[in-house]
């Protein structure tokens, strides 16, 4: 007696995983169509609608541009800031992820400037170093010019880490 599975058995299994996967593309549709009427719809939602894409799991491409589009209608630092992390990570995005860093850098706080300089990959360190020195901030310009330091080139969080340095994420609202 064999424990190879018979042909039959392998059809059913292929058929189930086939299922499994129709039924998450549908649940994937169904959130993405959501998260797109509430980006269409509600001013500043662009926050709302990528914590709603994470519990997803994922979305289409449309739902990214509806995120995208709200960002910029909205001119909302803190989801351009959000959206541009995670299209570093994802970098098939349909979304122009440089318009968003440059939202940041242009319109947000020195935080925010401060958490782009530290979280993504190549930051654009010269146009972040011009907006914080602009802004006046010694706090601010005395935690950039720490950071530059120890990291002249800009690399962000990533290449610390992988350098043996620890580093982590940095919030955007204090205490978070």
């Amino acid at each position: 007696m064999s424990n190879q599975p018979t042909e039959q058995q392998l059809a059913e299994r292929v058929s189930a995983e086939q299922a499994a996967i129709e039924k998450r593309r549908e649940h994937l549709k169904n959130e993405s169509t959501r998260i797109i009427e509430i980006a269409s719809s509600e001013s500043n939602s662009a926050l709302k609608c990528i914590h709603q894409l994470s519990v997803a799991g994922g979305a289409t491409e449309a739902t990214y541009i509806a995120i995208e589009q709200r960002i910029v209608a909205d001119q909302d630092t803190a989801g351009a800031y959000h959206l541009a992390l995670l299209a570093q990570n994802t970098p098939d995005l349909p979304i122009d992820a440089r318009q968003l860093i440059e939202l940041v850098a242009n319109k947000g706080d020195n935080q925010q400037r401060l958490a782009l300089l530290k979280n993504l990959l190549l930051p654009p360190v010269e146009l972040i170093k011009e907006q914080i020195l602009a802004s006046d901030d010694g706090d601010a310009i005395g935690q950039m010019n720490a950071y530059l330091q120890i990291n002249p080139e800009g690399y962000g969080s990533h290449h610390m880490l992988s350098s043996g340095q620890f580093d982590q994420i940095v919030p955007l609202s204090p205490g978070n």
